[in-house]
């Protein structure tokens, strides 16, 4: 297949790209040539430009003599509706199918335990991310019909693998402050009594079932989630952490330290969206749709074998394993506060 990957060197499309050219497929990649850290595969064709500069976007597909069709385009980095609608005009007589990589913080948080199917209501007005995809979705579906543009969109749940660490909060940019923080014994966060229930899922499966959808007519029209089936609880994952890490178990447990969400949120505002209208919710997503699609698809990366990859790639190259002090120092007095909390409730009378 020609295929055109819009991203090609992030967490997800880096590893479709090594899929795409492993597979034999006439590969374009368009990314902003900004990142070093997953240089697109060799045997992919590399276009620099700002995709969200549509004018641009479009003036360099004809210059490098792209302008003719492709069997799929795959659209990773549109956080914006209008970014969307302006793909539906450069791609409306370029693709036969666009596919939208959207995300399952769409779907409106659950405060019960729920398998979330594609038809799960969307609905998160907590989160600006997950309310500008919904609005992508909605973009694509209005405009993509009316242009006769057939697409496929995509929701993941939370992604890990190589440079990406699943911590809870205070975790994007430098993931590598969890892994210090558990090896030198400080304290480590963990929301509630962590027991809401998450689904992670690996790059690379990510990647698989993105793959199978390309020029899959079945596939055509229809929202796709794209997860593991595998659920844990954020005191689970954050244990299977520290034992990847090496972490000694019983030391691990005196480290831990839980914290209510609101908590977090006062301490910490601008992870409000990310917390209150996502992780402190249980999300199961579910992936029957995907397997029908996709017969005998399976996610093969269980977690503990996963996050010791992830530990893997950043020890491999120390100038991965940057720490956020900024971070550390607000984790630092949050649980300072929870600690002094605990041991004064101790003195305390016994209620009998």
């Amino acid at each position: 297949m020609k295929l055109l990957l819009i991203g090609g060197t992030g967490l997800i499309s880096s590893a479709c790209a090594t899929l795409a050219v492993e597979g034999g497929h006439d590969l374009t990649v368009v990314t902003r040539g900004r990142t070093l850290t997953f240089p697109a595969p060799r045997g992919a064709k590399h276009i620099v430009v700002d995709a969200k500069k549509p004018k641009a976007l479009r003036a360099s597909l004809e210059r490098n003599a792209l302008g003719d069709r492709y069997d799929a385009v795959v659209q990773f980095v549109a956080y914006e509706p209008g970014q969307v609608a302006e793909d539906v005009i450069t791609f409306a007589h370029r693709a036969d199918q666009y596919v939208l990589v959207s995300s399952a913080a769409t779907y409106r948080p659950v405060d019960r335990f729920v398998v979330l199917t594609e038809a799960a209501e969307q609905q998160n007005d907590l989160w600006e991310y997950a309310y500008n995809k919904i609005e992508c979705e909605r973009e694509l579906r209005m405009y993509a019909e009316a242009a006769s543009l057939p697409y496929t969109i995509v929701r993941p749940a939370h992604t890990y693998g190589p440079s990406r660490i699943p911590g809870y909060v205070g975790n994007s940019n430098r993931p590598w402050t969890l892994i210090d923080r558990m090896r030198r014994g400080a304290d480590i966060i963990v929301p509630g009594d962590g027991t809401s229930a998450w689904t992670l899922t690996h790059s690379t499966d990510v990647a698989v079932g993105i793959m199978g959808l390309l020029g899959n007519e079945k596939a055509l029209g229809k929202a796709v989630n794209i997860t593991s089936n595998e659920a844990l609880t954020w005191e689970s994952i954050h244990r299977a952490i520290a034992g990847a890490a090496g972490v000694d178990p019983s030391r691990y447990a005196s480290q831990v330290v839980h914290v209510p969400s609101d908590a977090l949120i006062a301490s910490y505002p601008s992870a409000k969206g990310g917390v209150l209208g996502d992780k402190m919710h249980n999300k199961v997503v579910g992936t029957r749709l995907l397997r029908t699609l996709i017969p005998g698809y399976q996610a093969k990366t269980r977690f503990t074998d996963g996050i010791r990859q992830s530990i893997a790639w950043f020890e491999a190259d120390p100038t991965r394993q940057t720490i956020d002090t900024r971070v550390n120092a607000h984790l630092d007095r949050v649980a300072a506060i929870y600690r002094r909390s605990l041991d004064e409730s101790s003195h305390l009378p016994t209620l009998r």
